[in-house]
């Protein structure tokens, strides 16, 4: 089976029973053992989360950033009472003995030769959201899964949010009848941090963290916690933030990929600060149902604030606004009043690892609910918008042979290439 017939037609779950591939059923008193490949701000979120759920242990971490690893290592130390072992280079994390599990919570453009390289140690995997920098990265990473067999969760949190779980229940209930046009949104005013070019801070290893990406000249706009506005290294405020709703949106609609994808938008308020579009709107077709995106990282967003982060269903009986933690729900007729629904999800994040872990400990891979050739979906759904952006042309997309059709420009998009000493899977 090619890459491109997996990803179209098989699950992992179906892939992994195919391998024979089995997990260890974890006695209750022996401890999971699980290496962190990045360790910032996210990496240890995800870390925390595990060691939440019981019964697991961090053995060791890899991070390029000697002040991430040394903070990190400490911090686990004192929260589970026995020090991970830490390291510069992912790959020798991955050679210790007694590993069990990975956590990747490094930046997009690493995930997929940490992912692979993990995959092919057969260790069970968690790796944040986007899947891929590229859409070819991502077919790669799927067919690594499918030929380790290993268990895997993709950090599409938002799939545990009790919120998104009742709006896809009011939907296939009929309250809103069919849905003809959804809207996605997430307006607000980031900062960016200094752009000036610089040396990087002594503790971080610049031309490790870039990795396979390209070598730009430092500055903390591009760094810690800012990449995600960086074209090279985040690809912007779509593919970082904007892919949850596109996500919880395909999850609830049971979507598979947008046939069509048009995209407009430019920097219009940010000049000078970011590479990527402050404000951008995306038509993805899905059949024919239109998934239209929306961003301003500028001005006041909506009239009423409320609507700022937020998915609209647009049905010919009416519509239902979801958020993280509220629906509004208006049906059709002249005195139909909103109803709004308060549904809180504080510990989704938590819940979502949780689910890995007990997925491993049990060797119950059907507890899993983002799998990655699911997240592969959505990642590449965004990515092609962000290729429609780049070209000015509409992006026709292939769904039996997972490619572009009709659009060399845009298809050469497909896979960024990878700088000197490093080569793609």
């Amino acid at each position: 089976m090619n890459r491109r017939t997996f990803i179209k037609s098989s699950s992992l779950a179906t892939a992994a029973v195919a391998s024979g591939f089995h997990t260890p059923l974890f006695a209750q008193n022996n401890k999971l053992r699980i290496g962190l490949i990045g360790s910032g701000w996210y990496g240890m979120v995800i870390a925390k989360a595990a060691l939440e759920v019981g019964g697991v242990e961090v053995i060791a971490v890899a991070d390029v950033d000697s002040t991430h690893l040394t903070n990190s290592l400490n911090e686990l130390a004192s929260l589970q009472g026995s020090r991970p072992r830490g390291f510069s280079d992912y790959r020798e994390l991955l050679e210790i003995s007694g590993l069990e599990a990975v956590l990747i919570g490094s930046v997009t453009h690493w995930h997929a030769l940490q992912f692979i390289a993990s995959c092919r140690k057969g260790l069970p995997v968690y790796c944040e959201k986007p899947l891929a920098y590229d859409i070819e990265e991502g077919k790669a990473m799927v067919e690594a899964a499918r030929e380790a067999g290993n268990i895997v969760q993709i950090g599409f949190q938002r799939r545990q949010n009790k919120a998104f779980i009742r709006a896809k229940e009011l939907i296939v209930e009929g309250k809103i009848g069919k849905v003809h046009q959804i809207e996605a949104q997430i307006h607000y005013n980031p900062t960016i941090a200094d752009t000036t070019l610089q040396d990087p801070p002594a503790s971080l290893d610049w031309d490790a963290w870039c990795g396979p990406a390209p070598l730009l000249p430092y500055s903390p706009s591009k760094g810690h916690m800012s990449w995600r506005f960086e074209k090279a290294y985040g690809n912007g405020h779509l593919v970082d933030w904007g892919i949850h709703n596109i996500d919880i949106t395909r999850t609830i609609m049971g979507y598979d990929m947008p046939t069509t994808i048009e995209a407009q938008g430019g920097i219009y308020t940010l000049q000078g600060k970011t590479n990527t579009p402050d404000t951008l709107t995306a038509t993805m077709l899905f059949d024919k149902v239109p998934l239209i995106w929306h961003h301003r990282l500028w001005g006041t967003g909506e009239i009423d604030p409320q609507y700022n982060n937020g998915i609209f269903f647009h049905g010919d009986k009416g519509t239902l606004y979801a958020a993280d933690n509220r629906l509004v729900l208006k049906t059709t007729g002249r005195d139909s009043q909103p109803e709004i629904m308060e549904i809180p999800s504080p510990r989704m994040q938590e819940e979502h690892v949780a689910e890995f872990i007990h997925a491993v400990r049990t060797g119950n891979r059907e507890l899993i609910s983002c799998t990655i050739d699911d997240a592969f979906r959505s990642t590449a759904t965004v990515q092609l918008s962000m290729i429609a952006y780049e070209t000015g042309n509409r992006v026709q997309w292939d769904g039996e042979r997972q490619t572009i059709n009709g659009n060399e420009t845009a298809a050469a998009l497909l896979a960024r290439p990878y700088r000197e000493g490093y080569q793609r899977p």
